[in-house]
């Protein structure tokens, strides 16, 4: 028989995508373990997506009834969180994880709205429970195929590892010291130790940087173990077949450059920057991003380097800034 997590919840963050949304709403509802709480964080603020969550909420009733009441007195499963004004994906994910923490989740599994989990998936994830404190899991791309994902990162040069491999060994794990929101799972104790994601990212990075957080109180891993799979397609450039080169918006480019200000200042407070490597791995991203362009957004050519270069000149700043401190632990 499956072993049953404790206080598990789902930390979902919407925005505008409410027929992706409604996938992952389905899939939810077909996972073989109940969560203890799905926490709906709704950057919008939309009554569509409201109205959404509250039927929501009652399939999931009819499907598992209640549970255990929660610090709130509620013993409703669905959580509805609108936030009063757009604070990107980390300000959801940060919001998100603190209201479950407040109502006094164990597990937070973290996820965007453009993802399905898979039946097992909350099963799968809890097996590693009793030996990690953070577990990725591994997911499917859109077209069914595997999602290759750069779990290691080079933190001299701030880049993920472009040539880690992509094989499982016989232990179905592999180390991380870092971490994707889309599918991250971790235990309250993590939240206590490092605190919650930071919101100032916006978007880019966030997750990147609270699993090198995590990484210095515990050995974070990924697991062979698929438990989700995208659902938007996105435009990509295959390279050598395994790994891709993704579509992406000049605002994610603007936040690309910006945020290595942030993960700078983390470096920095955990004695692990180094100024020319850090440097090296700035022109690698931003190498990468340039290609990007020409590979895949090409329509976005000459929108998107100004915008790569406005958030390089704004990390600068961020580097600099007195008033910085990092996000601060919760016990």
């Amino acid at each position: 028989m499956a072993q049953t997590l404790n206080k598990a919840a789902l930390v979902v963050v919407t925005y505008k995508r409410q027929e992706l949304l409604a996938g992952l709403f389905d899939s939810i509802l077909q996972l073989t373990q109940a969560p203890w709480r799905i926490v709906v964080v709704d950057n919008e603020n939309s009554p569509e997506t409201e109205a959404m969550v509250r039927q929501f909420a009652e399939r999931v009733t009819g499907r598992w009834g209640k549970t255990i009441i929660d610090s709130s007195g509620n013993q409703e499963r669905v959580v509805y969180f609108p936030q009063d004004h757009n604070s990107g994906g980390a300000g959801g994910f940060s919001a998100g994880v603190k209201r479950a923490y407040d109502l006094g989740a164990n597990w937070f599994w973290v996820m965007d709205d453009d993802v399905a989990v898979e039946p097992k998936g909350l099963d799968l994830l809890t097996k590693w429970t009793d030996r990690y404190q953070v577990i990725q899991g591994s997911r499917l791309d859109y077209d069914g195929g595997p999602f290759y994902w750069q779990y290691h990162f080079l933190t001299s040069l701030g880049i993920p590892d472009p040539i880690a491999p992509a094989a499982f060994g016989p232990s179905g794990t592999k180390t991380m010291n870092t971490m994707c929101f889309e599918g991250a799972f971790f235990s309250r104790q993590i939240v206590e130790k490092i605190g919650l994601p930071d919101p100032r990212f916006f978007i880019y990075w966030d997750d990147t940087l609270y699993g090198y957080l995590a990484s210095k109180v515990t050995q974070p891993v990924v697991v062979s173990d698929v438990v989700m799979r995208r659902t938007r397609e996105i435009g990509n450039w295959n390279i050598a077949g395994v790994r891709q080169l993704n579509s992406t918006s000049d605002m994610n480019r603007y936040h690309i450059m910006r945020n290595r200000g942030y993960m700078a200042r983390y470096f920095m407070a955990h004695g692990d920057y180094r100024p020319v490597l850090f440097a090296a791995g700035t022109l690698a991203t931003a190498a990468k991003e340039v290609i990007r362009l020409v590979a895949v957004d090409r329509k976005s050519l000459m929108t998107g380097i100004p915008q790569l270069f406005h958030g390089w000149l704004d990390s600068r700043k961020l580097m600099h800034d007195p008033e910085w401190k990092p996000m601060p632990p919760l016990k």
